[in-house]
């Protein structure tokens, strides 16, 4: 245990003189190990950081990659500063769960349970609007149904309110290639995905006790991919559904 704390309070003391106490950083990616396992995560700060949604182009042609998306930033200037996949979707890469973006309601709010992790509830819907970023549990969201620029429902919550998932196990045998996306304390927006198979419960704890989110979403597993560029990484795969990433000037 005391190894444990010492390697987050390396790695917070790390972190500090990455982005510094002031919190005006622009979006970065860095690699952390908890409990033998190693991950990746990326901050972005949703006050001056550009995040977005993407599912199709303006043709309504499904993006699905990275590169797909570098190319249609390429118009704007813009580029990719990190990108994940944004959340579970249907065989032909509609999401499963309520989407939003630029303003526009692609898929309602899902609030009852089912099978697969999806209807592991609570699921959660993380909302994305001028400045700010919110994870919401479903339920609570869809009796507010806040305005949102972009908004993307997975699930289950990894965590709620300081909490891990109840059904979350520490000895739990299912493990994969996670990837989820948690808000700290201060407002910022972490993803992170396992370099290694992991089980939920680690996962989520990690959430909470390393990035210090309160609240963190599951996005996927399996086929979690991460596009960290800085980090010379970009990983390939079969065309997904939304992506969620954060865009800069192009160089």
């Amino acid at each position: 245990m005391c190894g444990g704390t010492l390697k987050r309070t390396s790695l917070w003391a790390i972190a500090a003189l990455i982005f510094g106490a002031s919190q005006a950083f622009a979006a970065e990616c860095f690699d952390l190990e908890f409990e033998d396992t190693s991950f990746t995560a990326c901050r972005a700060d949703p006050a001056t950081d550009d995040i977005r949604l993407w599912l199709n182009d303006g043709d309504g042609d499904l993006l699905g990659t990275f590169s797909a998306v570098e190319s249609a930033l390429a118009d704007e200037g813009r580029a990719l500063a990190f990108a994940t996949n944004g959340g579970m979707y249907h065989p032909d890469r509609s999401p499963v769960g309520h989407y939003v973006e630029d303003g526009q309601e692609l898929q309602r709010v899902i609030t009852s349970s089912g099978p697969g992790n999806f209807g592991l509830l609570p699921n959660g819907v993380l909302c994305l609007s001028e400045g700010s970023a919110t994870l919401t549990e479903s339920r609570r969201y869809a009796d507010v149904m806040p305005t949102c620029e972009f908004a993307t429902q997975s699930g289950p919550m990894l965590v709620i309110d300081g909490a891990l998932h109840p059904r979350f196990l520490a000895d739990g045998t299912s493990r994969f290639i996670r990837n989820g996306v948690g808000i700290d304390e201060t407002g910022d927006l972490i993803v992170a995905i396992s370099n290694a198979p992991v089980n939920f419960h680690r996962f989520a704890r990690m959430f909470r006790d390393v990035l210090n989110t309160p609240n963190a979403l599951y996005l996927d597993g399996n086929i979690s991919r991460l596009h960290a560029p800085d980090l010379g990484r970009s990983d390939a795969g079969f065309p997904m559904g939304p992506i969620l990433g954060v865009t800069r000037p192009q160089d």
